[in-house]
């Protein structure tokens, strides 16, 4: 992974100096809220329903066993013993004292963390697929080129004041984990017919009160033109966007409004004309940052292993966990195991901090000393030998974080919600828990198979509703809480919007409402091959509509 050099550790420790006197001044009342907002959102500061709330930058959802000790600490000494987990591969500590807030900047700048690029309108983290660097599918390591674009943009003088935040995300494969296509700019790493690597290009993306989906604007943009061309979207952007109406501001809006087409021409326009004297990205530069991500001493392991095999054969437990959670790795030998976040009935995201130190010791001991965070608010250990599977299951378990749920009905994807965001107009963690529950970790749900729910407390979409196979939107109707239903969303390579299925369901009926979803499915499917969202497309909406408004 990505280590700082004597720019990046003096820009952070200046960072962190600047914000203790800010946050001084702050608290001795020279400084007024309005005038400390800007102050405290670039430093990852919100202030949210009781308290203040830090969040923390994980670039490219990336972390060193070091690093997550660190978390750990701050959760324990300076939070109430547990962070959270986000959809931008970031965590949040949602009770710390402002007071103490220079402090931990302060421990974080000790491991090479910050909470830059965490808030305020400039470019935010850069995600990336959480298998990158290890997925058998992966044609490149998009890590090398998401630190490349952090580093040339988080500073650049020209974008940062930016008409609003400002998302980008890189994938290396063509089977898209990093929801490339609701980002305001999205990377996808691809070969062409000469079987050179480069980048197709998607601008537009985004959630929240307008979703839309990003429109591809070139088929292969060739390396060395990286930063060259994203400046050339973003200097347009930042030229053209809405500075009246921050309703209005993305750079989506402004492709929905002039049309992909005219945007391309635009940005070919404004590559075209800079080219000659814009940066060009060497070879030279790609091979340093690339050597910080390879993955040091992984050595050959045997096609099969006798102790995995063994074990697998006695333990339906450990059988069913690596079914779930576990995938190929690009190494013989080795495997990718994620780690749910999602154990029944818990709130999806949230992590101890004796756990975090857990999964920091796994890493440390059978992963590479390296852990990933997903956008789908799981971690994962990616470079784990087949050998050491047994032990890694065996620990996990301590941990309580052996649930072998991944990709199934109750993974699922939560915001906060109105139990701690200002912004929230209805509660995310009951509903997420209440429909865990409902449906469990046993047959039922393994019977189901593959299903996504995405929920959002408020149309901000954090929880990424509008992107579940079944998405849940909360609203605040007359005082009540009204939860919104779409069906059919998708945020991979074949990225799909949900479709509404009709008025709202209360609070205490929501739940049954998804069970209903669920046995519609069960009895539309073309067999157990079918997954929910195959059948959703072949079906359409009518039986779920059906079903939902006669029987709920």
């Amino acid at each position: 992974m990505y280590r700082y050099d004597e720019f990046d550790a003096a820009f952070v420790a200046e960072r962190v100096a600047q914000f203790r006197d800010q946050v001084a001044r702050r608290l001795k009342g020279e400084l007024t809220e309005e005038q400390f907002r800007p102050l405290r959102l670039m430093n990852g500061v919100y202030l949210q329903l009781h308290a203040y709330m830090l969040r923390i930058s994980i670039p490219y959802g990336t972390l060193s066993s070091r690093q997550l000790r660190m978390l750990a600490h701050i959760a324990r000494r300076y939070d109430k013993g547990y962070g959270h987990f986000t959809t931008r591969q970031n965590i949040q500590f949602h009770w710390p004292a402002l007071a103490d807030v220079p402090d931990i900047l302060a421990e974080l700048a000790t491991v090479e963390m910050h909470a830059i690029q965490t808030s305020g309108n400039d470019l935010r983290n850069v995600t990336a697929d959480q298998f990158a660097g290890a997925a058998a599918d992966e044609i490149e390591d998009p890590r090398p080129y998401c630190e490349i674009l952090r580093q040339w943009l988080a500073l650049h003088p020209e974008f940062s004041f930016l008409p609003r935040k400002f998302k980008i995300a890189v994938t290396g494969a063509a089977r898209d984990r990093a929801a490339i296509q609701v980002h305001d700019i999205g990377y996808q790493i691809v070969r062409n017919a000469q079987g050179e690597t480069g980048f197709a290009c998607y601008v537009g993306g985004g959630l929240g009160r307008t979703p839309m989906i990003a429109h591809k604007i070139r088929d292969f943009l060739p390396k060395a033109d990286l930063l060259a061309y994203t400046s050339a979207i973003m200097r347009i952007y930042n030229l053209e966007g809405r500075r009246d109406n921050k309703f209005k501001a993305r750079i989506k809006i402004l492709v929905h409004e002039k049309g992909a087409a005219a945007i391309r021409a635009e940005v070919e326009e404004e590559f075209a004309r800079d080219r000659d004297r814009a940066v060009r990205l060497p070879q030279t530069e790609i091979d340093r940052m690339a050597a910080y991500f390879a993955v040091p001493g992984l050595p050959e392991r045997p096609v099969r292993s006798s102790a995995f095999e063994a074990r697998r054969a006695k333990d339906p437990n450990f059988a069913r966990f690596v079914d779930q959670n576990v995938i190929a790795h690009r190494m013989p030998g080795h495997a990718i195991v994620t780690v749910s976040l999602k154990p029944i009935g818990g709130t999806p995201g949230d992590v101890t901090a004796e756990q975090m130190d857990g999964v920091a010791d796994l890493a440390e001991a059978y992963s590479q000393d390296e852990v990933r965070v997903a956008h789908e608010q799981n971690l994962v250990l990616a470079h784990v030998a087949l050998d050491d599977l047994p032990t890694v299951f065996d620990r996990l378990i301590a941990l309580g974080l052996a649930t072998a749920n991944v990709g199934l009905v109750t993974d699922i994807i939560a915001c906060p919600g109105l139990d701690y965001c200002g912004l929230a107009t209805a509660r995310s963690i009951p509903i997420a828990q209440r429909i865990s529950e409902r449906f469990g970790n046993g047959a039922r749900a393994r019977d189901i198979g593959e299903l996504k729910i995405n929920i959002s407390g408020c149309i901000n979409a954090c929880g990424h509703h509008h992107v579940g196979h079944i998405g849940i939107l909360g609203l605040e109707k007359s005082g009540v809480e009204s939860y919104q239903i779409t069906l059919g969303g998708s945020a991979d390579e074949n990225c799909a919007l949900g479709d509404l299925a009709g008025p709202g369901f209360s609070s205490d009926k929501i739940v049954d409402a998804i069970e209903t979803i669920v046995e519609t499915y069960l009895k539309v499917r073309a067999g157990k091959d079918e997954d929910f969202l195959a059948a959703y497309r072949r079906v359409g909406m009518a039986p779920f509509k059906e079903a939902l408004y006669e029987r709920v």
